[in-house]
């Protein structure tokens, strides 16, 4: 057993039913050449008929504040074959998407659910696979994807997803320190991150709040129709663009790619907003996940946080991407100055009363954010499924009470693929979001079309 990380009990105790907290991708396979009719029936008579017992994190199961192994797997309660009714488009996808990932995950089980979609147009089929947040962070899902997938075309295996770790699964002996142990070492760790990570939080409240304009702080966001209470229905949409397009805007502007991606998404919700007729006066924050890991494990959370201005009230894209950029450079400074460890003890407390109002509600007008937008790297190399090429990759995350659209990125070799989830109660028409997207990326490209040298964006 290994007890729950701060941050996994944290995703566990936001939990309800119009909160679920569980992440998921939506992959979408291209059948292959002179595959037979029967391919996906055959590859779900596989992955039902296989002996391949669940490793971890798939074998876990909730005991207490600890992690334990399920010793009463049973495959039915997690894994779903359906076909789409005829013409079987992307639209009717995402309409099923969006309503499984309303639903919660049962947590007298393994917090996980794979789902089989045939009859997609194009010759295609997808998965739908979703993890409770407890479980793992967006690094480790795409770790365990490329652990799930091959890198050939040709090589075919049975073995589910959920156990290709190995196929016989090594059950540890039972240790009755272990747990003990496991908590001092925590606290130890922690015991020693305070010199450090006080210095940084006087640095915060001194210096920098209040008086760097560059410093986003949990009490400068504003009221947006984003920010309502949410219901248990989602609105999930999906699409995919060229990385290539981000990455030469960013070379040509002498920032980040993903600079240039949280400005392309402030430019479209600004226009959003516009059309809604709700476009706030002050710029709104996002709360950006950045990982914490520094290994090639693939459990658990090791996630913090920084928090970006989108200036979203300037008009010039350049301007909003100036601000974004200074925003963003001056929380990876101050967090370049501390352990993964401090990292995490100073947003712990620089973020507990945001935590709290999320888990009480207190203080509904109140946000520390309006949105979370991330970016996960993904593969940079095809991958394949039993012969199948995996075509695209789309994250589907969280909304909180508060918080109704998540926008998250992941790259796929040339792509990058952006998932929206939205509360469909609160938003309407958030796919537009998906052309406001290309609107702006079309912008930046002709902002810097004549540029052939990295340019400054000071203004």
């Amino acid at each position: 057993m290994r007890p729950l990380s701060p941050v996994d009990f944290i995703f566990l105790s936001l939990e309800k039913r119009q909160q679920p907290m569980h992440v998921g991708g939506l992959f979408l396979f291209k059948l292959p050449e002179n595959a037979p009719a029967d391919f996906v029936h055959q590859l779900v008579e596989d992955i039902r008929n296989s002996r391949a017992v669940p490793v971890a994190p798939f074998n876990q199961v909730l005991n207490g504040i600890f992690w334990g192994e399920d010793e009463e797997f049973d495959l039915d309660q997690h894994f779903r074959h359906i076909s789409l009714p005829r013409p079987g488009r992307i639209r009717e996808l995402l309409v099923y998407v969006s309503q499984e990932h309303s639903a919660l995950i049962d947590r007298a089980k393994p917090l996980w659910e794979c789902h089989i979609i045939e009859g997609i147009e194009g010759n295609r089929f997808a998965m739908f696979f979703k993890m409770h947040h407890a479980m793992v962070d967006g690094v480790a899902g795409m770790r365990l994807l490329e652990k799930s997938l091959s890198h050939s075309p040709t090589e075919n295996s049975i073995v589910p997803p959920w156990a290709v770790k190995n196929n016989k699964l090594k059950r540890p002996k039972a240790n009755p320190l272990s747990k003990t142990a496991k908590l001092v070492r925590v606290l130890t760790e922690q015991i020693q991150t305070v010199p450090n990570l006080s210095r940084e939080l006087i640095n915060t409240v001194f210096q920098e709040m209040g008086r760097n304009p560059d410093y986003v702080s949990t009490f400068q966001a504003p009221q947006c129709i984003i920010n309502q209470p949410i219901s248990a229905s989602r609105r999930f949409a999906a699409q995919s663009y060229d990385l290539a397009r981000f990455r030469n805007v960013a070379k040509k502007l002498g920032v980040t790619i993903n600079d240039v991606v949280l400005a392309v998404c402030s430019g479209a919700l600004r226009s959003y907003l516009i059309g809604q007729r709700a476009l706030p006066k002050k710029p709104l924050v996002a709360m950006v996940p950045i990982s914490l890991r520094t290994d090639d494990s693939h459990s658990g959370n090791q996630i913090s946080m920084i928090l970006a201005n989108l200036g979203t009230h300037k008009g010039d894209p350049l301007e909003r991407l100036e601000i974004i950029k200074r925003s963003v450079l001056n929380a990876k400074n101050r967090f370049g100055r501390m352990k993964p460890s401090e990292i995490l003890g100073y947003s712990g407390l620089v973020y507990s009363m945001a935590g709290l109002n999320l888990l009480s509600g207190a203080l509904p007008r109140h946000q520390a954010f309006n949105l979370v937008i991330s970016n996960v790297p993904g593969p940079r190399e095809p991958l394949y499924w039993n012969g199948a090429q995996l075509d695209a990759l789309y994250p589907a995350s969280v909304l909180m009470d508060g918080q109704a659209l998540n926008i998250t990125l992941t790259s796929y070799m040339d792509k990058l693929e952006v998932g929206i989830t939205a509360c469909r109660h609160v938003l309407p028409r958030v796919q537009s979001l998906l052309a406001l997207l290309e609107e702006e990326i079309q912008t930046f490209e002709h902002l810097t079309r004549f540029m052939e040298h990295p340019a400054s964006i000071n203004v």
